[in-house]
């Protein structure tokens, strides 16, 4: 079948700021983009970054009008720009993590009747919810919530390995609890609750669609060991409703990523001129999104280099801790997605960056690229150097859960005879000692998750991509390597900003086009072409070099301990 006239898939990402949509054919290649900018295109709903913030209860939250309003806008864009929808086969997609909707029995039923000749919002948003908001995943509200699901099965530790993640202020069960306590009769008006990604799937499909079967796992409601929603959990979240009102409520999961949910919605057939036939696939989270937007293999690891730092990893291993995050893999059954979020990213970096002598060219990285890459591992000249160990903090951060501070350290070079460095060191060696320190936390945290990826080799990743801005920076890439591993190399991958939207179209792509039997990694890394996406940046794994990190390892996690001591006792 020639390009003029096969199949194309439809990928979108609802995120806090934009909603993006791009156009793909079977063998990957993308044809047509475009986007609605929240605050640039709808900027007449009063948000700000595409969210409200209540800065007295930490609320944040955005209007879902604005929502529908930007998937009408968006697929005008994309039809001006000469989009033959009619050969749009599949649609999948990707929604900002842990964010609900809360439609009434209204909206469920107008979800089936929507007429072309109006917009989504003029037909949906002053009758089809019982809560005009959806809260948004930087939502700090919801402490108290945290506290009791927290406690709800024993301990912390418990509720990290029924539902893969301790409690989370933006986790979708504590936010659920909140609103039943808060505001009952918005609960006991709702029908239905979507996560984000369902809500966008059900625009789609003319009914309300199941969870995802990795997004639902934002929740802490879904046990993800016995694959059924956690009773327990379900019950102190609805309160005196009871079990029953909430498990409604939610509906069902699906457990297969891929296949189709049913036929797209004549709204769309009727206004943009998609095929009656054109199937609606599962759409997922924005976290599960990216680890789609390549063919990663079980070892391979993606590290997001942006304001903050996000590390991903396929693994078959489910070993969950109260530190991280676990999620089912959106699409292959019997891998798990690893997460681990820390605030302390590029801005933290930036820092340092600035109180090193001003760059003297148009680079602003380029001194401290120079400096970090002049400094030896550790800011040990010789074996006989102490070692330094920091941790950076200028916002709290989550990993370990410590407020802002810088803490410096030394060691021997087999991590013995720690000690705290009273007068610092040189502002010189924070160039290198900050990055140091964000790699050996991602090394620290996923040394359990990892095997050796080739014979001769210890356990470590086996391909590591950066994404984000960061990304770009040669000293990370060198010192992620050297810190990390990664016997294939350390990557850059370029997908333009799109990770999450181009993860949702492969994922349509697959979801339709497999055979019996093949999985997301067989057919799209069949018809992946790495050259256009992906530039090899560091060599990776350095036997020496990676050791020497390795016999600090533990002691760098001591100097967490003690600072985490240090915070009990100023409680």
């Amino acid at each position: 079948m020639s390009a003029q006239n096969g199949p194309l898939y439809l990928g979108f990402d609802l995120s806090t700021q934009q909603l993006k949509a791009i156009v793909i054919t079977s063998d990957l290649k993308v044809l047509y983009e475009a986007k609605t900018d929240f605050d640039a295109d709808l900027s007449k709903y009063g948000i700000k970054k595409g969210v409200f913030v209540k800065e007295e209860t930490r609320a944040v939250y955005a209007p879902v009008a604005m929502w529908l309003e930007a998937v009408d806008i968006v697929l005008q864009r994309l039809k001006d720009k000469g989009t033959p929808f009619r050969r749009i086969k599949g649609i999948s997609g990707a929604g900002q993590q842990h964010g609900s909707v809360y439609w009434n029995k209204t909206g469920e039923e107008l979800l089936g009747k929507l007429t072309p000749e109006e917009t989504l919002v003029d037909q949906l948003a002053k009758t089809a919810f019982a809560h005009p908001f959806s809260p948004n995943w930087q939502d700090g509200s919801t402490q108290k919530e945290c506290d009791k699901f927290d406690a709800e099965l024993g301990s912390v530790d418990e509720l990290a390995q029924i539902t893969g993640s301790k409690a989370h202020h933006r986790f979708t069960g504590p936010q659920i609890m909140r609103m039943h306590e808060h505001h009952p009769d918005v609960y006991r008006a709702t029908s239905r609750i979507t996560l984000v990604s369902s809500f966008l799937a059900s625009l789609f499909l003319g009914r309300i669609a199941p969870f995802d079967i990795s997004d639902v796992c934002g929740m802490n409601l879904w046990d993800i060991n016995a694959g059924t929603w956690s009773e327990p959990l379900l019950k102190l979240a609805a309160g005196e409703d009871g079990l029953e009102s909430l498990k409604q409520k939610l509906g069902t999961v699906r457990e297969d990523g891929g296949g189709s949910m049913g036929p797209i919605s004549a709204y769309f057939v009727q206004r943009y001129g998609f095929p009656s036939d054109c199937s609606i696939a599962p759409f997922t989270g924005d976290n599960p999104a990216t680890i789609l937007s390549l063919p990663l293999r079980p070892l391979d690891a993606i590290v997001s280099l942006g304001t903050s730092t996000t590390f991903l990893m396929s693994t078959p291993k489910y070993v969950p801790d109260p530190a991280y995050h676990f999620f089912n893999h959106p699409t292959t059954a019997g891998l798990y997605m690893f997460m681990l979020c820390y605030k302390n990213g590029g801005l933290a970096r930036e820092k340092i960056r600035d109180s090193l002598p001003k760059s003297t060219t148009s680079d602003s990285w380029s001194n401290f690229n120079e400096t970090a890459l002049a400094t030896p591992p550790l800011g040990q000249k010789t074996p006989s150097d102490p070692a330094k160990l920091g941790l950076f903090f200028p916002l709290p951060e989550i990993v370990p859960n410590v407020r802002s501070g810088t803490w410096r350290y030394t060691c021997a070079s087999d991590g013995s005879k720690l000690e705290e460095s009273k007068n610092g060191w040189p502002s010189e060696a924070d160039a290198r000692a900050i990055v140091e320190s964000q790699i050996l936390s991602l090394r620290l945290r996923s040394q359990k998750l990892v095997h050796s990826p080739v014979d001769g080799a210890p356990p470590q990743p086996r391909r590591i991509y950066l994404v984000g801005g960061g990304s770009l920076n040669p000293a990370i890439a060198r010192i992620v390597g050297d810190v990390l591993g990664g016997v294939e190399g350390v990557w850059k991958l370029d997908v333009g900003g799109n990770a999450c939207a181009l993860g949702g179209a492969y994922k349509a792509v697959w979801a339709i086009e497999r055979k019996e039997g093949q999985s997301f990694e067989e057919l799209i890394g069949e018809r992946w072409k790495a050259s256009e996406a992906i530039e090899k940046v560091d060599e990776g794994y350095r036997a020496d070099i990676w050791a020497k990190y390795g016999n600090v390892l533990s002691t760098f996690e001591e100097v967490e301990e003690k600072i985490l001591a240090g915070e009990e006792r100023d409680k």
